[in-house]
């Protein structure tokens, strides 16, 4: 059968983040990919000037449908917005169980325009992280789902992924980019333990959609590996594919502000 994933995220018409990036990415790691829609968005390479939301019951009904129909072999989440999307989302979930559940709280785009409200972060926190199998905040998130001040360190990031286990994912990668140094440091941690990755950083202006990208490459090989996911395999693997979007992304030239990444890096032609 062949391995399909689905992303439940907004649109972003700039094709370097949200669904847009999900469906490349699902692409290129040889993924069947589906989507459902939650929110619209006016954007570029600069930045955010609208959002118009997808009502509720209507995502509802959009995961529902697709999923009387088509065999879902994991599932990334991305901007839900609000609350009641949130638990929606969540209910159906619940319900359906359609592959490992990679969530990725998307909350601030890095224009720095707010994309979702404060009951949205708590509707995640209460509803959607007790079903989640791996949540992939940055710093900034884990601090806004933890209501805590943002860690400024390794000590600190491993607390805060611990607290987020406890809120009731089977396992936390805390994103470090925005950590100052010559290094981007991730935390993975589970029950079992933490692992910390460290690589070099990649000095790009091309950065759009880079969480967006890392889970939906993590949901995707989640997809092709089927059975119980080996999270540090498939996050080692995700962060692979990520370096070489992150790499080829300045060759793309698209846009005049963060530029995407190159999802098909290595596969095009050149």
């Amino acid at each position: 059968m062949t391995p399909t994933a689905l992303t439940v995220a907004g649109s972003d018409p700039s094709g370097g983040a949200g669904i847009q990036a999900d469906l490349k990415t699902f692409s290129a790691l040889g993924a069947y990919g589906t989507a459902v829609l939650t929110a619209l968005t006016a954007q570029n390479t600069r930045g955010v000037t609208g959002v118009h939301p997808v009502p509720a019951a209507f995502v509802g009904e959009q995961l529902r449908t697709l999923l009387d129909d088509v065999q879902v072999h994991a599932t990334k989440l991305g901007m839900l917005g609000s609350a009641e999307v949130v638990r929606e989302v969540a209910a159906v979930l619940a319900e359906r169980r359609p592959g490992p559940v990679v969530c990725d709280p998307v909350m601030v785009a890095t224009s720095g325009h707010r994309l979702i409200d404060d009951d949205a972060v708590a509707a995640v926190r209460t509803e959607l992280l007790p079903i989640t199998d791996l949540i992939t905040p940055n710093v900034p998130e884990a601090a806004a789902l933890l209501d805590a001040d943002p860690a400024d360190g390794v000590d600190e990031m491993h607390a805060q992924a611990r607290a987020l286990l406890e809120l009731g994912p089977h396992a936390v990668l805390l994103k470090g980019g925005h950590l100052a140094g010559e290094e981007s440091i991730d935390l993975l941690v589970t029950a079992a333990g933490t692992t910390v990755v460290r690589r070099p950083r990649v000095r790009t202006t091309a950065t759009h959609g880079t969480g967006c990208t890392l889970s939906s490459a993590i949901a995707a090989l989640a997809a092709r590996a089927g059975g119980p996911p080996d999270w540090p395999v498939l996050v080692e693997a995700a962060r692979d594919y990520l370096h070489r979007a992150l790499v080829g992304g300045s060759t793309l030239e698209v846009g005049s502000g963060h530029g995407p990444v190159h999802h098909f890096a290595g596969i095009w032609a050149t």
